[in-house]
């Protein structure tokens, strides 16, 4: 009781500090303000309205920029300890890019609704100059950890909340993002920075034991196909990307015959265009290709193949996060064809078997005509929780099409 009666002081002279300093742009007399969220708000507000209701969402695909985040990898292995983390004390925790925008994030279903109001979740960008004072943007700013309490916060709409944040860096220092704590100011408590810090530690000591990612070459072929290298577009021919996005879903490669058929099916098509096919596609990508059995030896790095692997792992929450969409949705080659089943199927079939809703909605995004993922997703959400209305709506939708 002493200690929220002490929060309820302190919040209530920081609303009045923010009622006399914002309307006037300047402090007024004395201020109770750290000297770091005083100097925030100043800069702030050449640019963030402090009325604004939430945080401006990013135009690029959110899920396309996790995906390639080094940080996937050694949050999705700490992913069950921060949900039981913020689950059990009411907290909502979120891992951004370098740009402040959130690339992943998770919660009870009450904060995390909350949350969603503000925009406070993958694609919400969270920097100074589009959300003013704030823990992730004063973490971003100087590199250092930070906590904003209550009316701290330049936002108006976020003086219920109260924000831990920590930066994190890769082994050579450089920071990729940050880490962040939040949840209602009257919970606030000394401990949850320490908790914050160790989780970016976690994920700091993962990344050093993280096997390297090749160099070079990223396919993407769910939802989409695309190859860089180095992070450069190649351009390749649709024929050019489903040979590729074969080799790589099948590490031990083809005879010319098997790839032959997977290619071409029963049409009539002489082997000699296959080799065409590979000497074009060895040219273009630079990747090395042997003959005798055609198979990658070159490193390239797969979004199915992640997938693939997340399934075989058991880790759904990964395997929907990187399902973006059926593997090369375009293609009507036998190969990419019987690929794309499986690899839909898999994920249908983990989420079905998952009791978390949010791999259900996840999930629904990418395959808006299957009702029985949205009757999932109904079955468990909790009477209350705002999400029911969304997949109800994808539910109808899906049995009206």
């Amino acid at each position: 009781m002493v200690m929220r009666r002490s929060l309820s002081q302190r919040r209530a002279a920081l609303e009045q500090e923010w009622s006399q300093w914002i309307p006037s742009g300047a402090p007024q007399g004395d201020s109770v303000l750290r000297r770091e969220v005083a100097q925030s708000w100043l800069r702030s507000l050449r640019t963030v309205d402090p009325t604004r209701e939430q945080a401006p969402l990013v135009d690029a695909d959110v899920n396309a920029r996790w995906a390639d985040s080094p940080l996937r990898t050694p949050v999705a292995e700490l992913s069950d300890h921060l949900r039981g983390i913020t689950e059990d004390a009411g907290y909502v925790a979120a891992i951004t890019d370098e740009t402040g925008t959130i690339l992943w994030s998770c919660g009870g279903p009450l904060m995390r609704r909350r949350a969603e109001k503000l925009n406070f979740a993958p694609g919400g960008r969270w920097d100074e100059a589009h959300m003013g004072t704030n823990a992730l943007s004063l973490a971003l700013r100087t590199d250092r950890p930070h906590t904003v309490f209550s009316a701290e916060h330049l936002v108006a709409a976020l003086h219920g909340w109260v924000c831990y944040c920590v930066p994190i860096r890769d082994a050579d220092g450089r920071r990729l993002g940050v880490l962040d704590l939040s949840t209602t100011w009257d919970r606030a408590h000394p401990l949850a920075m320490s908790t914050a810090r160790a989780l970016a530690t976690a994920i700091e000591t993962a990344l050093r034991h993280q096997a390297p990612t090749p160099p070079g070459v990223r396919l993407t072929c769910l939802g989409s196909g695309r190859l860089t290298r180095g992070g450069t577009p190649v351009r390749l021919r649709p024929r050019q990307l489903e040979i590729l996005s074969l080799l790589a879903l099948e590490p031990e490669g083809y005879t010319h015959e098997r790839l032959h058929f997977a290619v071409y099916g029963d049409r009539p098509v002489g082997a000699s265009t296959l080799k065409s096919e590979m000497s074009h596609l060895r040219r273009a990508t630079g990747t090395d290709i042997t003959s005798r059995v055609y198979r990658l030896t070159s490193p390239l790095t797969c979004d199915a193949v992640e997938v693939l692997a997340a399934l075989e792992a058991g880790d759904t929450t990964t395997a929907v996060e990187l399902y973006r969409g059926p593997l090369l949705p375009e293609s009507q080659t036998p190969g990419i064809a019987q690929w794309r089943d499986y690899l839909e199927v898999g994920v249908r079939t983990a989420v079905l078997s998952s009791g978390s809703a949010e791999h259900a909605l996840r999930f629904g995004e990418r395959v808006p005509h299957d009702a029985e993922i949205h009757e999932h997703a109904l079955t468990l959400l909790p009477p209350g929780d705002g999400r029911r209305s969304l997949a109800m709506a994808r539910l109808h939708s899906a049995l009206r099409s």
